[in-house]
């Protein structure tokens, strides 16, 4: 079992772990101190030895940082986490901030007069420190960079992630290593750079065509990489991560030092050295700075040519979603017999569907934490159920599960709400809406060059006519068999960056009522080329990956106008078609219900 339901903090801890901290940044005569939820890699995902935050307060999510004064502790969260930062965080020493829409320059300035605030640079983008500076500007507060007090209280710190490395293959990657490395490098020398820093791990894997075991759930290699104007990459990483087989994958022109290299390296380059302020710790760019190097600020250059994925890479992500698919619908059926009988819990829920994905034998792993939320857990938009928490599926309720798996050939997440019993009226109300959303983008055609912030509407258009929206984005990047979330492609308000054929995103609006149930449905979907139509420019569209019914019980048909009818009928006919011959008889008598047109 990959998933394990203890709960890995407590709010009752988060108090002294406080009060230790002010003492600590009062002896070294800091006002406070920034504590992200991040790691010198800067990836989204972080090993248990860099979960500070959660150390510090007990919160858990993906996303997040405290900011900590002498007299109040700020934790910043975003939509997604408004309801789980109440159960997780003791709010009498720890206040939840509304993020973004309350940005930390202006809460400092609020709540501090003057002082000097503490920042580990390890843990903090170059922009993320500029915008802060920025913000603080004309106030007598100022930031320093500090080696983290968080570290020096956590006694039982875990050790630093030592996952063994292996290749990925070539016919799954679609490229070579070093066809990457070479089309990378020339495009750094016309742009006159010499050398390029990639820290996240995501990247460094697919430049190298390597995947790691360093992050739970995602198969990254925790690293540093420079990757030089000839091809060459200098990678630094501990020496017991790679086998004298992946030695030889990686070839002549990759050369391994140990991490502790990596600054003695930088102090080596010579310049233009590009480096992505937005993804990179600001310690990469101080230390190239102090040692008289020329920095030039440019994109990670693996993170759009990794976002558009080859067709090996596709082909790869289709076959997974089939095998995937049909491991969904023997749980769905499984689900629809066993969960009206009344004796099962979440963790049940969620121990099944995981022994379902192992059936396939193909399963290397979940890509995340099953999200799987009976009644008002549905409403916790990233809840992870534990032993203390778990809760029984009751009938006449609403049961959201969402899920992924890792397989060698590609990474799958997928989200269905279901019924158990008659959850009423005002719950297949507002599935309908949701549905409709994920209808408008799948359906969606746009002239090339719109970004994801161009198409976020279109899913929410029929919530917002009922008064009703969700505090997440719409769909997220997806890697092939790497990181569940990828960037920089987003379904989002914020995103700017313009959708390319081959890149992958999740679909997946919804809708949530705090204490009473949480709606989400979600497939990945990839941006193709669209079929020439009219006299219009180039357009794009979107390919669906994802194939499992959606509960019809839950459908009110005479919303659905007569083009998402029909577009429902046929993907459930695909469904069918393509995931039917997988299927266990029982499984298939099921979906020919589930899957019948309205």
């Amino acid at each position: 079992m990959f998933q394990t339901f203890h709960a890995t903090s407590s709010p009752a801890q988060g108090p002294a772990r406080l009060a230790a901290l002010r003492a600590a940044l009062g002896a070294e005569g800091l006002s406070g101190l920034l504590v992200p939820r991040a790691d010198a890699h800067q990836g989204e995902y972080v090993a248990a030895r860099d979960e500070r935050l959660q150390w510090l307060t007990g919160f858990s999510g993906s996303a997040g940082f405290c900011i900590v004064l002498p007299d109040v502790a700020g934790i910043f969260i975003d939509g997604r986490y408004r309801v789980q930062v109440k159960h997780q965080v003791d709010t009498g020493h720890f206040t939840p901030v509304p993020w973004p829409e309350v940005q930390p320059g202006d809460w400092i300035g609020e709540k501090l007069s003057q002082g000097i605030i503490g920042f580990d640079p390890w843990l903090h983008t170059a922009d993320e420190i500029a915008r802060l500076q920025t913000a603080l500007a004309g106030r007598d507060i100022s930031l320093r960079p500090v080696g983290n007090p968080v570290d020096q209280l956590w006694t039982d710190q875990p050790e630093p992630p030592k996952g063994r490395a292996f290749a990925h293959p070539d016919e799954l990657a679609g490229e070579s290593s070093a066809a990457k490395r070479l089309r990378l490098a020339a495009a750094l020398a016309k742009a006159g750079r010499c050398a390029a820093v990639i820290t996240l791990p995501d990247s460094i894997c697919w430049l190298l065509n390597i995947r790691g075991a360093d992050v739970p759930r995602n198969p990254v290699l925790h690293a540093f990489a420079v990757l030089h104007d000839d091809g060459r990459v200098t990678l630094y990483v501990e020496s017991e991560k790679i086998d004298a087989d992946l030695r030889a994958h990686l070839g002549d022109h990759v050369t391994l030092r140990p991490p502790q290299a990596f600054v003695p390296g930088l102090r080596s380059l010579s310049g233009p050295v590009q480096v992505d302020r937005k993804t990179a710790p600001l310690a990469v760019t101080l230390e190239l700075q102090e040692a008289g190097i020329e920095v030039v600020d440019g994109d990670d250059p693996c993170r759009l040519p990794k976002a558009c994925k080859t067709p090996a890479e596709i082909a790869g992500m289709r076959e997974a979603h089939l095998r995937d698919g049909a491991a969904m619908v023997e749980f769905l059926c499984w689900l629809d017999a066993e969960a009206p009988r009344g004796s099962l819990t979440e963790v049940d829920v969620v121990t099944a569907l995981e022994g379902f994905r192992r059936a396939t034998n193909a399963l290397h792993d979940i890509s995340f934490d099953t999200i799987c939320g009976a009644g008002p857990n549905g409403a916790i938009m990233h809840y992870r159920v534990t032993e203390g928490s778990n809760r029984p599926v009751r009938r006449d309720e609403l049961l959201l599960v969402d899920s992924g798996a890792q397989y060698p050939d590609g990474t799958t997440d997928i989200t269905r709400t279901v019924a158990v019993g008659d959850p009423g009226e005002e719950a297949r109300e507002c599935y309908t809406r949701v549905l409709q959303g994920l209808i408008a983008i799948s359906r969606a055609r746009w002239p090339k060059g719109l970004a994801g912030r161009d198409l976020d509407a279109l899913a929410r258009f029929n919530l917002w006519v009922a008064g009703l929206d969700y505090d997440h984005g719409t769909g997220h990047g997806v890697g092939a068999f790497l990181s569940v979330h990828e960037g920089p492609q987003r379904i989002a308000r914020i995103s700017e960056v313009p959708l390319e054929p081959g890149m992958i995103l999740s679909n997946e609006p919804g809708y949530y009522r705090e204490g009473a149930f949480g709606i989400r449905l979600e497939n990945l979907i990839v941006v193709e080329e669209a079929p020439a139509l009219g006299d219009m420019r180039k357009q794009l569209s979107f390919e669906t990956l994802t194939f499992a019914p959606f509960d019809r019980r839950l459908i009110l048909p005479a919303r659905l106008s007569p083009d998402e009818r029909a577009w429902l009928d046929a993907y459930h006919a695909e469904v069918l078609e393509r995931i039917g011959p997988r299927l266990s008889r029982a499984a298939l008598d099921w979906l020919r219900i589930a899957a019948a047109p309205l």
